[in-house]
């Protein structure tokens, strides 16, 4: 008898515990309109502060032809039932850059850090790829131009510019335009950038009619004291439960 009381205690603390969570809309940042992208669920708001949500450019403007994009937002303010986040970087998915590099191609790559015009300093990964195969020398200096381009547009933008710039492909763009007296490319892509020093990460400003509001904000101004990435969050989490 003693074992079963033990575990009726046991599973109506989990039961209240259970009850005790509730949905939280997850905002994108300003540069997206701080639409709604997801949903998370925890027991207090503190516990969704540096959680990440991955969701897609398709997922946010509806446009199609960019559903190979994922953008990641970080989680460091919330209002109410309201998430907001800040812009950490994006990646395409394996599978779209694995249909990039086919055989007899020169897949070139490189690395460019750039600090951005508002302070961030972001890490970008461009991708060409050649109509064919192409020499050392020439894919040397294909990395050196993209590098040069893509280092100065960033340097002389803003992080929402050059996000912008990314998703729209007019970054990929103006490098693979650089790149052509050199060799013609089938293709340039910025595969991935990732923030490595966040510049000036702005407050959500109060709603009007939040003004009578009594529920405590839990804010995270700096990114030094955010606690560890909890989980990646994705826009379908909600109907997966």
């Amino acid at each position: 008898m003693p074992a079963q009381k033990s575990k009726g205690r046991a599973a109506s603390r989990n039961k209240d515990k259970w009850k005790s969570k509730i949905w939280y809309d997850i905002m994108a940042p300003d540069m997206f309109n701080r639409q709604k992208v997801a949903e998370t669920f925890a027991d207090d708001p503190e516990k969704i502060i540096g959680r990440v949500a991955r969701v897609t450019v398709q997922d946010i403007t509806g446009d199609f032809s960019k559903m190979h994009i994922k953008m990641s937002f970080k989680i460091n303010d919330v209002r109410g039932t309201e998430a907001h986040t800040y812009f950490v970087g994006h990646d395409m998915t394996s599978d779209y850059v694995r249909r990039m590099t086919r055989r007899r191609k020169s897949k070139i790559d490189t690395i460019v850090d750039a600090k951005t015009r508002d302070g961030y300093i972001i890490r970008l990964k461009p991708l060409a790829i050649s109509n064919n195969r192409v020499r050392s020398s020439q894919q040397s200096a294909i990395r050196l131009t993209m590098e040069n381009v893509i280092g100065e547009f960033a340097t002389n933008k803003n992080l929402d510019e050059v996000v912008k710039a990314i998703i729209s492909g007019q970054l990929a763009k103006q490098a693979a335009i650089a790149c052509k007296p050199i060799q013609p490319l089938q293709r340039v892509e910025i595969r991935k950038s990732e923030i490595l020093e966040a510049g000036y990460i702005p407050d959500i400003p109060d709603k009007e009619e939040d003004s009578d509001e009594t529920t405590e904000t839990v804010s995270n101004e700096s990114d030094d004291s955010a606690p560890e990435v909890e989980e990646i969050i994705e826009p379908e989490a909600k109907s997966a439960e």
